[in-house]
């Protein structure tokens, strides 16, 4: 089963497939899915993280797959199911669920927030929940599990330590990123290369209210330097929130930069037609820091 479904830019809406692990409903950003095949016998690998069960390799590359219900505590069965083929954050990685129900085309507004009980910082592996057809959907954040289970695939921290000893704190960034994990580090990252002045924000609709607040004000530029969007958020997406600074008179000279696991040819054409001035895949955040450098003080330079 390929999946290439085309959604128009800036819409606010996503492509959630939605699959079953034994009597439980999930969801997956229909973005992150490269195909879907039957299962194959699977390699194991001598010491892997438990919750791998092995590698296989269609067409001759190499793709380890990952038991969903090891990761989320599931009783496992004899059923053999099907590989959801995944690419994010330049990875190809299966998971191994039962079934497929389908596809379905919703809205970022529909998407609740997991609140405190569903998710802690450290822990937490949901994204959001959706109702669709009477049932709960609970939509996972598998950048996570990934990053979970091989940390070397998350943000380099390390990358930043070149940038240390710098006073940025004349420029103020906005940050919007749903995942609370990924937010501290990010901003943490962003300390740690001088820039103390952050507005972090869960969603795009938090940031883009700020912003027309600032606006009002009279304010928006002495307050907001550069904006840093993650794509997949709820309520309102980064794509959408590029879109409505870009098509702002008052607002389309701030620096947008997408900040995401999702980046890949198909992510970065629709985000530069969105007007995005960066776009860079979640490891690369050294990357991240010379980008906002380069677009701050260029920025500064032309006022």
């Amino acid at each position: 089963m390929e999946t290439n479904i085309l959604l128009e830019n800036g819409t606010n809406e996503l492509e959630v497939l939605e699959f079953k692990l034994n009597e439980n409903h999930y969801g997956i950003n229909v973005a992150k899915i490269r195909e879907i095949l039957s299962y194959q016998p699977v390699t194991p690998v001598p010491n892997a993280n438990p919750n791998v069960e092995g590698i296989f390799m269609p067409r001759d590359q190499m793709i380890s797959v990952i038991s969903l219900k090891r990761c989320l505590g599931l009783p496992e069965d004899e059923n053999e199911g099907l590989f959801i083929i995944t690419n994010f954050n330049s990875l190809h990685v299966a998971f191994h669920v039962d079934q497929v129900i389908g596809i379905h085309r919703l809205s970022w507004t529909d998407i609740i927030t997991p609140n405190a009980t569903m998710n802690t910082e450290e822990a937490g592996v949901s994204t959001g929940v959706v109702r669709i057809d009477g049932k709960l959907v609970v939509i996972l954040d598998f950048e996570k599990i990934v990053t979970d289970i091989s940390p070397e695939t998350g943000l380099k921290v390390s990358d930043i330590e070149q940038f240390g000893g710098r006073d940025r704190s004349a420029s103020p960034i906005m940050i919007a990123e749903d995942s609370a994990l990924l937010s501290k580090m990010i901003t943490e990252c962003l300390k740690k290369s001088g820039y103390t002045s952050l507005i972090v924000n869960p969603n795009g609709q938090e940031a883009w209210d700020k912003l027309v607040a600032f606006k009002k004000e009279g304010t928006v530029h002495q307050k907001v330097h550069c904006i840093i969007t993650d794509i997949e958020m709820p309520l309102m997406d980064g794509h959408r929130l590029t879109k409505l600074v870009k098509e702002d008179d008052d607002l389309k000279d701030i620096p947008v930069v997408i900040f995401s696991s999702l980046v890949n040819e198909e992510m970065r054409r629709k985000g530069e037609a969105l007007g995005a001035d960066a776009q860079l895949t979640k490891p690369e955040i050294g990357k991240l820091v010379e980008a906002v450098d380069r677009l701050i003080d260029g920025n500064a330079a032309a006022r």
